[in-house]
Formats: structure tokens, C-alpha cells, sequence
């Protein structure tokens, strides 16, 4: 008897797709609840090679849980979809991070692209600090982005996303591909910010000086809950380099600190220099850096 194998489209004889229907999908769900006066990882659900290392506590039995997102691949390519869900239950404080930038390969000939999904809820009284490291877009690279962070009652969140386009210092600028970020942040199910931003080198945009200017690198950090929200933009500006490739303001509750040049290095510093100046507005306490961030 003669076995015969019907093949989807554009898949190859072994099975594995090359269309856009092809998908790598890892997944981790994080849950975090206050427990006996200290804040517990109850809940680490995985697939595929993304997960956490154990909870770390440099701050003490009532400071913020330290956790760090790990993704062994280091980086995405065609077909990759990530998806980061993490709840922060009541009165729990979390920080989440990543021990090394994320990389944002080339598409293959096939150009499929790759995405990559956050979502961040906070319960009233919650605190979290989303505080991942830099993202690193190869030249070609094709994608989207889709961040939401969902906020209960007087939930407060503080976190950030620096993004480097290409890599100039190897005189490989971003010059094809597209990067489609979104931005949802709502509070008691009320949108607060709302933002799309396609990243495509074609488009005026890119290089007009009404929109991108040409720029290689951008940082957004937003902070909400913060009690005087005037009195944090004051002392961002008294502590941060007096120069003009940064600006802040705040729009209904979120503070919003905006870097737009060429060194990724700049952004990741002024980016951790301003969370140094509104973490004790927003937590009440001083910031305790990361120690993988030295690492």
C-alpha cells in the first residue's frame, strides 16, 4: 500500500511551514499576591522557552519581588510569537526585568514576520515596575509590539521601552523592514494612553523632522499613580542632563518621559536615572537596582 502525505501550503516535505501562517509560539503567565506580609510568585506557567528564574528579595521581606523574564533564544526571528501575561494582586509590589537586551532579527526570504505580546494587569494597591532591558531591531526586521497594561482602582505602575533601531556601530543601519508598536494603558477599564507607531524607513516619517528625524534610538517611560504628579516632573528635570533630546510631561494621570537620538547607551541611562528619581515618589521607596543589570 502506497501512503500518500498532503502537504499545507508552502510547506516543505518535512512538514515545516514557510508561509505567514508559520508560528513558534512560547507563552508565560506570572501571577504575584501578598502573602503573610511579603509578596509571593503564586502562579509560573510556561511554554516553550520562555520562563523565570526563582524570586529574588534584595530589598527585604516587604520590598518588591525581583523576577527576572528569561527567553534563551535571545532574540526574535520569523514565525516567533512571545506572549507575557503577569497579574500583581493587591498590595503585592513586583519588579520585572531581562538579563539581556532582546534582539529583533532580520525576516527570512519569505519576509514572515514575528510578534511579540505584553499584557500587565495591577490590582488596586498593587505596584509594578516593568523594567525590561533594551530592544535591539536588526536592519529588516518585520513585526508587532502590542503592550497593554490594565490598572485597578489605585493601582500604580512604573515602566519603560527602549528601542534601537539597526546597529550603526557595526555600519548596519535600519534601512528595510517595519515594526509596528502598540500601547494601551486604561485604568478601571478608561483609557488613559492610547499609541500606534509603525516604524517603516520608506515612510517620510522616519526622517522627516516631524516624526522619527532620522533618530536610531527611542525610550518611552511612563509612571501612573504618582501623588503630585508636578512636583516629580520638577525633580526629573532638576536631576536629568539639561538637554534636548528628552522631554516629559503628564497627560490624564500617566506621566510620560520621551528620548529620541542615537545612543542606546544615553537612553538606558537616562531611562534608569529618572526611575532612581520617581521610584520613592511612587513606592515610597529608594530604587534598588537590579543585579543582573551589572552583570
Amino acid at each position: 500500500m502506497t501512503a500518500f502525505v498532503t502537504l499545507a501550503p508552502d510547506a516543505s516535505p518535512s512538514g515545516h511551514r514557510f508561509d505567514a501562517g508559520r508560528r513558534w509560539a512560547a507563552s508565560l503567565e506570572l501571577a504575584f499576591d501578598k502573602r503573610s506580609g511579603a509578596t509571593r510568585m503564586t502562579q509560573s506557567r510556561h511554554r516553550g522557552p520562555l520562563r523565570v528564574q526563582r524570586p529574588f528579595y534584595p530589598e527585604g521581606r516587604e520590598g518588591a519581588c525581583h523576577v527576572y523574564l528569561l527567553h534563551p533564544p535571545g532574540g526574535l526571528v520569523s514565525g516567533d510569537t512571545l506572549t507575557i501575561t503577569a497579574r500583581v494582586g493587591s498590595g503585592a509590589r513586583t519588579l520585572l526585568t531581562t538579563p539581556a537586551a532582546n534582539k529583533l532579527y532580520r525576516a527570512d526570504s519569505h519576509g514572515v514576520a514575528w510578534a511579540q505580546q505584553t499584557r500587565l494587569e495591577v490590582a488596586d494597591g498593587g505596584i509594578l515596575e516593568w523594567l525590561p532591558q533594551e530592544t535591539i531591531a536588526f536592519d529588516g526586521s518585520r513585526g508587532e509590539q502590542c503592550t497593554t497594561i490594565a490598572l485597578e482602582g489605585q493601582a500604580r505602575c512604573l515602566g519603560w521601552e527602549v528601542l534601537a533601531l539597526g546597529r550603526p556601530a557595526s555600519e548596519l543601519p535600519y534601512v528595510s523592514g517595519r515594526i509596528d508598536q502598540r500601547f494601551r494603558l486604561v485604568r478601571d477599564g478608561r483609557p488613559l494612553w492610547l499609541e500606534r507607531q509603525p516604524l517603516d524607513p520608506r515612510h517620510p516619517r522616519f526622517a522627516g523632522r516631524w516624526g522619527q528625524g532620522g533618530a536610531s534610538v527611542q525610550a518611552t517611560l511612563w509612571a501612573v499613580g504618582l501623588e503630585d504628579e508636578a512636583g516629580a516632573v520638577e525633580a526629573l528635570r532638576a536631576a536629568l542632563p539639561a538637554r534636548s533630546r528628552w522631554a516629559v510631561t503628564v497627560r490624564h494621570g500617566v506621566l510620560l518621559l520621551r528620548y529620541l537620538g542615537n545612543d542606546r547607551n544615553e537612553a538606558w541611562a537616562l531611562c534608569e536615572a529618572a526611575w532612581k528619581v520617581l521610584r520613592p515618589w511612587l513606592t515610597g521607596r529608594e530604587a534598588c537596582v537590579p543585579r543582573i543589570w551589572r552583570t
